[in-house]
């Protein structure tokens, strides 16, 4: 999705900024240059921060909401010392988007990663020797079918 930006000035002047971007002399054309020079990057900046550029409340933007980005930065089982004590620690986070498409991320587990995740079937077993790193993603559509992506680090 883009920003877009219009205003009373933009659409009356529309002759003007067709000379402006296709000018007649050797000079190069505007045409070229970032988009940013039509509107001024502290405004672009203000009408989609935090948040898509249109409103996406509806139900039919569900899909969007159901979006999640699950980051195992580490998960690491190892059996340790004499006694073969079992040390686990692992770092998951969670990523969402909100309402209007803010993204946000929150401290998770484990236990929390869908059953379409693979690499850690085999944590909390006794002890079998784990070191696992991944992004995980997963969604509804439109029509309400599950899909997901894995890549593994």
């Amino acid at each position: 999705m883009g920003a877009s930006y219009e205003n009373d000035r933009l659409k009356n002047n529309a002759g003007g900024i067709f000379e402006a971007l296709y000018r007649t002399d050797s000079r190069r054309p505007l045409q070229s240059l970032p988009v940013d020079n039509l509107v001024p990057t502290d405004l672009a900046l203000r009408l989609v921060q935090d948040r898509a550029d249109i409103d996406i409340s509806g139900p039919e933007f569900n899909f969007v909401r159901s979006i999640r980005v699950f980051d195992v930065r580490y998960a690491r089982q190892h059996e340790s010392g004499r006694d073969g004590d079992c040390n686990r620690s692992a770092t998951v986070v969670l990523g969402t988007y909100g309402t209007q498409g803010n993204f946000s991320w929150q401290r998770s587990s484990i236990t929390a990663l869908p059953e379409a995740h693979v690499g850690l079937e085999r944590w909390g077993e006794h002890c079998p020797g784990i070191y696992h790193r991944s992004v995980f993603v997963d969604w509804r559509d439109y029509d309400g079918n599950y899909g997901f992506e894995q890549v593994n680090y």
